[in-house]
């Protein structure tokens, strides 16, 4: 049965309910900046401090590109670290619109823990809404139990992403400047065969996520409802997750080249296309 936008996203006020009522929630804030080392940042009261870069990915490689998936056992151990069992409520945010809470939406659910939802409009929404922030992360009152168990989403590799780009829908979420490239930079522009569909697209002017409505019909202007296979890509991974949180809410499917571009460029074979051009 397809995800409903309320398995995916949750607003500021059924968070705040939440924090009041549930006695196995864990909110993880999301809001480093991308490498190694945490911008110091406000956090709602209660959230634990998480990191993109060393929580929800392992080492960069040439074949998995900037940021491939951790192993299994690193995960579950960083998972458990944060307290989180395997009946928690999870919820992830960030400060930075959203794509890095996106990945580690993704992960969770890659890793069999389903009941992981996004706020919808991130820290700034929350701030918006008077609820307040602290200064301090909070810390896991106990080591968690979840098992980490590999496959609850799907995901494609370069060879896949590539058929699929010719028989059907590969989306980048790059936006248009990293779909078209620089040609004085030949490492740069797309995968043939891809649409550009960049993934800030999937939010308002507000910075909440679209209607469902308004999400299918943007989905379905791209052809990602014809029965066709769909596949969705970026940089490294992270703007393609976010991408999935709208489409997933959309009520669609689709599986995530984790790699991403970054992968794509380390085998010096693979062909690029630059331009607007789908190739």
């Amino acid at each position: 049965m397809p995800d409903t936008r309320s398995d995916i996203l949750i607003s500021v006020a059924a968070l705040a309910e939440l924090l009041s009522t549930s006695l196995d929630l864990i909110v993880l804030d999301i809001s480093d900046d991308l490498e190694t080392t945490p911008l110091k940042r406000n956090v709602i009261p209660g959230a634990l401090a998480a990191s993109l870069a060393s929580d929800f990915s392992g080492p960069a490689t040439k074949d998995g590109g900037r940021r491939p998936l951790p192993s299994s056992e690193a995960l579950q151990n960083t998972l458990r670290g944060f307290g989180i069992n395997r009946g928690s409520t999870v919820v992830v945010y960030d400060n930075a619109g959203g794509a890095q809470a996106g990945r580690a939406w993704w992960t969770l659910r890659w890793a069999g823990h389903q009941n992981v939802r996004l706020l919808d409009g991130g820290l700034a929404a929350w701030c918006d809404a008077g609820q307040g922030s602290s200064s301090e992360p909070a810390c896991a009152s106990a080591k968690g139990d979840i098992e980490v168990s590999p496959g609850g989403m799907p995901v494609i590799d370069a060879v896949q992403s590539a058929e699929i780009a010719r028989r059907g829908i590969l989306l980048d979420a790059r936006g248009r400047k990293g779909y078209e490239g620089d040609p004085e930079i030949p490492t740069t522009g797309h995968i043939p065969g891809a649409m550009c569909a960049g993934a800030k697209d999937v939010l308002d002017a507000n910075g909440f996520f679209k209607s469902t409505e308004e999400l299918q019909a943007m989905f379905r202007d791209l052809g990602a409802d014809r029965g066709l296979p769909v596949g969705v890509y970026c940089g490294s991974g992270n703007a393609a997750a976010f991408e999935l949180v709208g489409l997933y809410a959309a009520g669609l499917e689709a599986p995530l080249y984790v790699g991403s571009w970054s992968a794509w460029i380390g085998d010096p074979s693979r062909p690029i296309v630059q331009g607007n051009e789908r190739g």
